[in-house]
């Protein structure tokens, strides 16, 4: 596959562009732009709106080349790389991500803060739920084109459902572990040479 020039990374619900592994991409970004590669990085702060989100990060990308775009994706935003990348046939890197949220979110229905933010208070509604279903990809198209990230510790999702989805693509299935994936230093190398900046 060709190296990547153009890469995205899509946080989780009620997380941010703040967020710890976030953060480590951008800086990984930075250091490989200050390197002299040509490197157009993104990192929106999604709404709570999954239509909206979707809406933003199409526009964000309207212009981005799919043979060599990745996105990567924790959680929530690991569902939205999944659909840009079934949308779009780009590659897609995937941390814990959710595989179901229309169900998996259900119980979160009302009035949210953000993670990094205590300020950022909004409303999660049945509507929004509705959202997510509607955009949930039948199946996956081209396995190879996603890298998965799995940890059987992970205490917010299934780690089962997350590897059946995501079986027959490449990736790293990790006994213990913990949703936020503390130790995403440790993975860092290999997602970075998936997507052809190693």
């Amino acid at each position: 596959m060709a190296a990547t020039t153009h890469l995205l990374y899509l946080h989780g619900f009620r997380s941010s562009p703040a967020s710890a592994k976030a953060a480590r991409m951008a800086a990984e970004a930075l250091r490989l732009q200050r390197s002299g590669r040509r490197l157009v990085w993104c990192c929106p702060q999604l709404p709570p709106s999954p239509a909206g989100a979707m809406a933003l990060i199409e526009e964000s990308t309207q212009d981005w080349p799919a043979a060599t775009t990745a996105v990567v994706g924790s959680s929530l935003g690991g569902f939205y790389a999944t659909v840009l990348a079934e949308r779009r046939g780009c590659r897609a890197v995937l941390l814990n991500p959710a595989v179901d949220p229309a169900t998996s979110l259900a119980g979160q229905i009302g009035e949210q803060t953000g993670w990094h933010h205590a300020e950022l208070r909004f409303e999660f509604t049945v509507a929004h739920v509705e959202e997510l279903r509607a955009m949930t990809p039948a199946r996956i198209t081209r396995p190879e084109r996603y890298f998965a990230v799995i940890a059987k510790g992970d205490e917010v999702l299934d780690w089962r459902e997350m590897h059946a989805r995501y079986s027959a693509s490449p990736g790293r299935l990790l006994e213990g572990g913990d949703h936020a994936l503390s130790d995403f230093e440790r993975h860092l190398p290999d997602i970075l040479q998936f997507v052809g900046l190693s």
